[in-house]
Parts: C-alpha cells; sequence; structure tokens
C-alpha cells in the first residue's frame, strides 16, 4: 500500500518499486559552480591577498562594502573613542590648571565644573554633540583650552560628514533597486520567425522606470585554447542588435527578450541533448539603467545553466487589455507552454532547412509548416517584444 502523499517523498514511492537491483547504478554528474547566481551575486572568492593596504587607500569605500553590523560597531565606536579621547585631554587640562582640586577663592578653571573624570567625559560630549546644559563651560583663562574647544568640533564634524554619509551611501545602494528588476526562473529555446531563439523574460516591479535600461548577455564555459591552455571562466559576448539601434529598452511592462541563434553566436552548435546532459555552459544575463528617483546607476544580473533552458517552449503572454488599460499577471510571469521545435541545432537546422519539415517535434504535434525564408535576410541578432507580441 502507497504511503501518504506528504510521508514519504514523491520520489520514492514509484521509482523505487520500478527498480530492477540487478541493473547497475549510475551516479548524476555533479553540478558546475555557479559564476554569477540567480538572485545575481557573483560566486568568486578572493584568497590569499598580500596587499591589504590597498582597501585603506579608500576608505569610504571599504566602510561601505562592509556589513551592516560591522559599519554600526565602528560607528558607534569612532564617536566613543573620541568622547573618551577628548574627556582625557580636558581632564588633563583641569589637573594641569589646578582645577580639579579648587575651592573657594580659586582662581577662574579652564572648563567651569570639572571635577573629576566623569564630568569631563561629559563636557566632552556636549562639546562635540553641542548639548550645552550650562552646567561646564570653557572661559577665557586657558587658550589651550580654547584651542582644543576648536580642534574637537572639527573632529566631531568629520566623523559626522564620514559616518552619516556612509550610512546613507549603504541605504541607497544601487543593489536595493535592483532587487525588484526580475528575470524569468528559466530560459527557453524555440522557434521564432523561423529560426532558433534564446529567449528570456525581464520585468520591473516598480512603477518608477530605469532610464536608459540596456541588457548585456555573456556565455561563461571552460575551454581550451589550440595550445592546450585551459580556460576555466572563457566570457564570450553574446552580439546584440535590434531595429532601434543599440541595446535600450523600455522596460515599462514586462520583456521577452530573445538573441537570433545565427553563424555568430556561441550557441549555434547547442543541441537538446546537451542541455539533458547539463553540459558545461552558463549564460550570464546583465540588467543596466538609471533609476529614475535617485539618479543612481543599478544593475541587476542572473545566470542560467544548462538544465535551466527549456528546449522547445516559449513564455505564455501575462499582458491584456484590461478596462481602457493594460494589466500585467505576474502570477504567469515564468509560465511556458510547448510548442513545436525541431530537435536539431541551430547549425544544422541553417545547411538543411527541410529538417523543419522531416524531423520530429517536442510538442509531438506533427511536422511544422514549411514557412517562407525570404524574410530571414536582415533579422537582427538581438529583438526585444512585449509580451502581447509573444
Amino acid at each position: 500500500m502507497l504511503s501518504r502523499k506528504g510521508i514519504i517523498p514523491e520520489e520514492y514511492v514509484l521509482t523505487r518499486l520500478a527498480e530492477d537491483p540487478a541493473e547497475p547504478r549510475y551516479r548524476a554528474r555533479e553540478r558546475r559552480a555557479r559564476f554569477v547566481s540567480k538572485n545575481g551575486n557573483c560566486n568568486v572568492a578572493h584568497k590569499n591577498i598580500r596587499e591589504q593596504g590597498r582597501f585603506l587607500q579608500d576608505v569610504f569605500t571599504t566602510l561601505v562594502d562592509l556589513k551592516w553590523p560591522h559599519t554600526l560597531l565602528i560607528f558607534t565606536m569612532s564617536f566613543l573613542c573620541s568622547w573618551l579621547l577628548f574627556a582625557m585631554v580636558w581632564w588633563l587640562i583641569a589637573f594641569a590648571h589646578g582645577d580639579l582640586a579648587a575651592g573657594e577663592g580659586s582662581p577662574v578653571p579652564c572648563v567651569t565644573s570639572i571635577h573629576s573624570f566623569s564630568s569631563a567625559f561629559l563636557f566632552s560630549i556636549e562639546v562635540q554633540v553641542t548639548i550645552g546644559f550650562g552646567g561646564r563651560m570653557v572661559t577665557e583663562e586657558c587658550p589651550l583650552a580654547i584651542l582644543i574647544l576648536i580642534l574637537q568640533n572639527i573632529v566631531g564634524l568629520m566623523i559626522n560628514a564620514i559616518m552619516l554619509g556612509c550610512i546613507f551611501m549603504k541605504t541607497a545602494q544601487a543593489h536595493r533597486r535592483a532587487e525588484t528588476l526580475i528575470f524569468s526562473k528559466h530560459a527557453v529555446i524555440a522557434l521564432r520567425q523561423g529560426r532558433l531563439c534564446f529567449m528570456l523574460r525581464v520585468g520591473d516591479l516598480r512603477k518608477s522606470m530605469i532610464i536608459s535600461a540596456t541588457v548585456h548577455m555573456q556565455v561563461v564555459r571552460k575551454t581550451t585554447s589550440p595550445e592546450g591552455e585551459v580556460v576555466p571562466l572563457h566570457q564570450v559576448d553574446i552580439p546584440m542588435e535590434n531595429g532601434v539601434g543599440g541595446n535600450s529598452i523600455f522596460l515599462v511592462a514586462p520583456l521577452i527578450i530573445y538573441h537570433v541563434i545565427d553563424a555568430n553566436s556561441p550557441l549555434y552548435d547547442l543541441a537538446p541533448s546537451d542541455l539533458h546532459h547539463h553540459q558545461d555552459l552558463e549564460i550570464i544575463v546583465i540588467l543596466e539603467g538609471v533609476v529614475e528617483t535617485t539618479g543612481i546607476t543599478t544593475q541587476a544580473r542572473t545566470s542560467y545553466l544548462a538544465d535551466e533552458i527549456l528546449w522547445g517552449q516559449r513564455f505564455v503572454p501575462i499582458v491584456a487589455e484590461e478596462d481602457g488599460r493594460y494589466s500585467v499577471d505576474y502570477s504567469k510571469f515564468g509560465n511556458t507552454v510547448k510548442v513545436p521545435t525541431p530537435l536539431y541545432t541551430a547549425h544544422q537546422l541553417n545547411d538543411d532547412r527541410s529538417l523543419l519539415d522531416a524531423l520530429p517535434l517536442t510538442s509531438g504535434r506533427g511536422p511544422l509548416r514549411k514557412r517562407s525564408m525570404a524574410v530571414a535576410k536582415a533579422k537582427p541578432k538581438f529583438s526585444i517584444s512585449p509580451d502581447t507580441l509573444s
């Protein structure tokens, strides 16, 4: 009797019953490490950096790059250390002038109402954060005290400017805006206008737009040069063009971005079997633009491994016109459907166009209707179309 759903994982209920103990078992191929994760973080660890002093040459950027707990700790310690340092200076001035043991009839002190280190510490806080309670103040008796007062004010302003600027930059970092720029979980390869295309969907969840948004794609794979040199992360740009020139997009609604796989494409010899066997392939997508509200340049990144590319599928439309305006259904953002697609590489299809009619298709609906190839002479390598046209 089969167990209830949820008690035993589904993959163990039926597959274990169908196994033949006599058949040899094969270990699945280990999945390669990502160069760029799905959320855009680069999966690179920097080790054995000997010149650590280079980071101190740009202290502000180093502080901004620190994690929040470290930043808050440095923020707190910078104020505490400066208060304690100048408290010691005020206590030494009072001690040298004889103000700590002063009684009635004593000369005018350098700073009034300083009788111990605690009172000197309170006066240091009052000077640096401009909190005056009226109990302690600097007199004209000691020129050195006036000089220390000016110096502490300058140091306090510098600490405030650096730390508050650092916190502002951390809260307004560009990657915060990139959190609302989303990509489809899977990319697809299917026919569009009679040619194989690599397609993905990108969208912006905010109403404020990304100005001058551009998209770049790269293929990262392990290669070996003719001289025998192994390049573990060989990056190849995917050529991009569109009808309006450049690669700028108007990201007011989710768009399907597609790259025509032609003779200049690094995916020209990619076959469906390569995706099933987890070929050493990673496609990086970079969306960059200027945030409309802040004017800061932001960048969103993602990547697709071979097993995250679906052959013979396309994205379902998610933009519809309702009540005189366009409505976007994000619940279907990553949904795909199967479409007739030949199980051959773009190279093979380019050499023999009759394969579009003769070969079986992934959808099982029969042969694909023959299309005229006269319109394929001037097709761009990279195109962007709204979901309503997909």
